[in-house]
């Protein structure tokens, strides 16, 4: 395989982060895009220079792609990748695989019963600052964490939801801030905590959206198998999208850290910090800050995983993980939101 023959689904706003990265990568070529809305896929397929379908089964027919990207809304993420795995062809979806925890497993399984690759996007692990912390854990110079501290405080205007046809929903987005935005700080302190969840307490909230029917505030407590704690907090009630904040106590220090930077101080005095490098794009034409410069770094190693050169990182299965923390919190939400 000498390039990867890719395809977009969906042309909505996170489907630039795709794109461009598609058309910048050695390894691939843009063969198609497909959206339901025939002006989003022509727009998009003018702009990279390619063909625009509306009707992904048709796609996977005439283009035979090696690779789709799936850029949906949540509740399609699933049913489009199992029908690209019956069709042998690999998946990259973007967070979150699933808005329920079993159909996300049923969907994992399908993808090695069909020997394909089933890749999730959750690009903040490529910051520079996440990947120093990782580091630090697994080569024992900050040790294990013993406790940890998430915290998201951003905006979303009732606009956000009003002019959308399934975001704040149950049924098709399956929650507010926590799938939809908290999902990545989540994941990121449970990847460098690295035990099992044995136990998940929250309260939910929608305390400033009349539009929605979902949570815009959440609050909770994470406990696991190594004895470790995950406090977290997450509202997009605030006035602007302040950056994010992890904070680790470990056996040997502490860490702070957010996208942007990080900050670990050791317990002998020692100070090591560290700010985000993009790497392999610096910008993406469209693209929000908050979604920062690493998607092409992870569709990058999923592209390598295709091609057999290393194992997939973030697999469907790695995505499990925090797909059940995600599904726990909203089924162990004490405020029956």
């Amino acid at each position: 395989m000498n390039k990867i023959r890719a395809a977009v689904i969906g042309c909505g706003n996170i489907s630039v982060m795709h794109l461009d990265s598609i058309a910048a990568l050695d390894e691939s070529e843009l063969v198609a895009v497909c959206d339901i809305k025939p002006e989003r896929a022509n727009a998009a397929a003018e702009k990279y220079h390619t063909k625009a379908y509306t009707d992904y089964q048709e796609m996977f027919q005439k283009e035979k792609p090696d690779v789709v990207h799936l850029c949906l809304p949540h509740y399609l993420h699933t049913i489009v990748a199992r029908d690209a795995f019956r069709a042998g062809i690999h998946v990259l979806s973007e967070k979150p695989m699933s808005i329920q925890y079993d159909d996300a497993v049923e969907t994992v399984e399908l993808a090695d019963q069909c020997s394909v690759k089933y890749g999730v996007i959750f690009q903040c692990r490529y910051n520079t600052p996440s990947i120093l912390v990782k580091k630090r854990i697994t080569d024992g110079r900050l040790g294990a964490v013993k406790c940890a501290r998430s915290t998201l405080t951003w905006y979303r205007p009732e606009n956000y939801y009003h002019s959308s046809d399934w975001k704040g929903t149950w049924d098709k987005e399956g929650g507010g801030v926590i799938i939809d935005q908290a999902i990545h700080s989540l994941d990121l302190a449970n990847w460098f905590i690295g035990s099992k969840p044995v136990e998940v307490q929250s309260t939910l909230h929608n305390r400033g959206h009349k539009t929605m029917v979902v949570e815009d505030s959440a609050e909770g407590l994470i406990r696991y198998e190594n004895g470790c704690t995950l406090a977290f907090f997450a509202m997009n009630n605030y006035l602007i999208d302040e950056p994010i904040e992890i904070r680790l106590y470990c056996e040997n220090g502490t860490a702070r850290l957010s996208y942007d930077e990080a900050v670990i101080t050791y317990t002998d005095g020692t100070v090591e910090t560290v700010k985000n490098q993009p790497q392999k794009i610096v910008s993406y034409t469209g693209g929000k800050p908050y979604w920062g410069t690493q998607h092409a770094v992870q569709i990058d190693q999923f592209y390598k995983a295709v091609m057999g050169i290393e194992p997939l990182e973030i697999s469907g299965r790695e995505a499990l993980k925090i797909q059940k923390i995600i599904c726990d919190i909203y089924a162990n939400n004490d405020c029956n939101i």
